[in-house]
């Protein structure tokens, strides 16, 4: 098994890491506990999780993601598991988070809260990598920081970072941690695939300048990039088979920012790269998101333990330059198939 830190730090992690946003819902306890022991068996010591999960988020359900981790990580050495959780993100954004009232921020009050109710769930004293879900408009970067520093110092987190950031606001926290000698963000979890290669136009040229690492979340686009919907009729159960009947617009634009005729065209031309070197695409497609330097583990999710077969094989798949070269000239073609 071969290693990469994240960032500056000294978390020593598997280029892949589980995801965990479907334990709960998707995967009831028993099917949680196949797919994490199958995963720890395939050698992987990268676990990720949020209060927020499973999803989709409720308030009934916030939290149950991290009581299945928590019981199953009884069954195994504290240390031999790189544990990272998230914050719930400020409500002033995109989307208010079903807990706390709907007034989430990442402020003193909240982060506390958070991280106190995350220990709690998760059974343990420390978080290895504890992560803001995505950045508050509002507070100061420099009160995050304050507090998420103080909680390094007392040992109940390990090393911070973020998510769903911007070029700037990963610059801008990275700066404010220099300037004021507090803990700085060494990793940044955001959107990354064949079918959503922005992260390329300018993050990832901030990430290799200050050694900061991509946790890429989504490398099969949601399941798109499995070919599951390139057919006659979507599957039934599929996601955003759910998501483009659903009366909620935003759930609605998000479907079909993910299925619309750019990115199943390209998912097409993706399949026959992959029939002509006789790969799955899902493990093409989880292979090419291990690629870069920038990135130290891609995180991948499961339903069922079944479904890690061909995403494990991405460890042992490697991409050639021609292979590369044949990839990049669908995204040339079909540009930004996601917007």
């Amino acid at each position: 098994m071969q290693y990469r830190y994240i960032g500056k730090s000294g978390l020593r992690v598997t280029p892949i890491c589980l995801g965990t946003m479907t334990f709960g819902t998707s995967a009831d306890k028993k099917e949680s506990f196949k797919i994490m022991d199958k995963a720890y068996d395939m050698g992987i010591n990268f676990f990720d999780t949020a209060e927020l999960y499973p999803v989709p988020p409720s308030g009934e359900y916030a939290g149950l993601t991290e009581e299945i981790i928590g019981e199953w990580l009884q069954t195994k050495p504290r240390d031999s598991i790189i544990l990272a959780s998230k914050v719930a993100g400020a409500a002033n954004g995109w989307f208010v988070p079903p807990i706390r009232h709907g007034l989430t921020a990442i402020d003193r009050f909240h982060i506390t809260k958070a991280l106190e109710n995350t220990l709690k769930r998760l059974k343990t004293d420390y978080i290895d990598l504890y992560q803001v879900h995505w950045p508050d408009m509002s507070v100061p970067i420099e009160e995050s920081l304050y507090v998420l520093d103080e909680f390094v110092k007392q040992g109940k987190i390990r090393y911070i970072g973020t998510s769903n950031d911007s070029a700037y606001g990963l610059t801008k926290s990275n700066e404010v941690s220099k300037f004021k000698n507090l803990t700085r963000f060494q990793s940044i979890q955001n959107n990354f695939s064949m079918l959503n290669r922005r992260f390329m136009d300018e993050l990832s040229n901030v990430c290799r300048k200050e050694n900061i690492s991509l946790l890429p979340y989504s490398p099969l686009a949601g399941g798109v990039l499995t070919g599951k919907y390139n057919q006659k009729f979507y599957p039934e159960n599929a996601r955003f088979a759910k998501y483009l009947n659903n009366p909620n617009p935003r759930i609605q634009a998000q479907a079909k920012r993910f299925v619309n005729d750019k990115t199943l065209s390209s998912v097409e031309e993706y399949l026959k790269i992959a029939k002509e070197y006789d790969v799955s695409l899902t493990t093409l497609a989880t292979a090419w998101s291990m690629h870069f330097d920038f990135i130290a583990s891609t995180i991948i999710g499961a339903s069922n333990a079944d479904q890690l077969d061909d995403t494990l094989a991405a460890f042992e798949y490697k991409i050639s330059d021609e292979l590369m070269r044949k990839l990049d000239a669908v995204h040339e073609d079909i540009l930004y198939p996601m917007g």
